[in-house]
């Protein structure tokens, strides 16, 4: 099973996301993917890469067999996709829901069922929570790999997290990093769906929305930026 870094987990999270949500704009550019790198909604923790730190991790990853140039690109620039999952390449092959759940993951880090439901909505669609739970039993033995661990329920949490296993920090190390980073600098956005979940469900659902207007309008400002490169 590859290990990966968390700027690896970053990147392929990304281009999973916009293969569902823009498939349109890929294969996509290293301006494209910093982009949604350092996009500040849908993202825990917030990343601020440069185009040449992305550049160098997507050199990595062409290494790893897990990204490819697309040789086709009629632009003056290179445009990778994925070969991560549901390709010929390799031997990952999800559901919608499993690759939802898993890009989710990367793009965000350890998530409840709930909070994956409501976070999957662009990329695959969940009847109820219950639904989130099969998918993660199932990404807990998928062809006698496990991708998924439940981790221990926090002090406090009604509901136990998930993480996955496809990064080169255990799970003890993730917790750890979400516990400094997450609880003692945790983001304006996320402190505010954290609040409205516990307090309004309806008021959660719209924070998630806006969210994802402002990575909608984060992607449209990347299509355009794609066509001035082209030209």
């Amino acid at each position: 099973m590859i290990s990966l870094s968390a700027v690896e987990c970053r990147i392929i999270g990304v281009m999973l996301e916009k293969e569902t949500t823009t498939p349109e704009q890929c294969p996509l550019s290293i301006n494209s993917i910093t982009l949604g790198c350092n996009q500040k909604s849908n993202r825990e923790p917030v990343m601020s890469l440069a185009e040449n730190e992305v550049q160098n991790v997507v050199d990595e990853l062409v290494q790893m067999h897990q990204l490819m140039i697309d040789q086709k690109a009629s632009s003056r620039v290179n445009k990778y996709f994925h070969r991560f999952c549901n390709t010929e390449f390799g031997n990952l092959q999800f559901s919608a829901q499993q690759r939802a759940i898993i890009c989710v993951l990367f793009l965000r880090g350890p998530q409840t069922p709930g909070e994956l439901r409501i976070r999957t909505n662009r990329l695959a669609d969940f009847a109820d929570v219950s639904e989130v739970e099969v998918a993660l039993n199932q990404l807990q033995n998928l062809n006698n790999q496990r991708l998924v661990k439940k981790l221990e329920r926090e002090p406090g949490k009604r509901d136990s997290r998930y993480v996955h296993l496809l990064s080169d920090l255990d799970a003890g190390d993730l917790v750890q990093r979400d516990l400094v980073k997450g609880n003692l600098a945790e983001s304006s956005v996320t402190q505010t769906e954290n609040i409205a979940s516990a307090n309004d469900p309806k008021l959660a659902q719209r924070v998630t929305e806006l969210e994802q207007q402002v990575a909608v309008l984060t992607e449209q400002m990347a299509c355009l930026t794609e066509l001035l490169e082209d030209k």
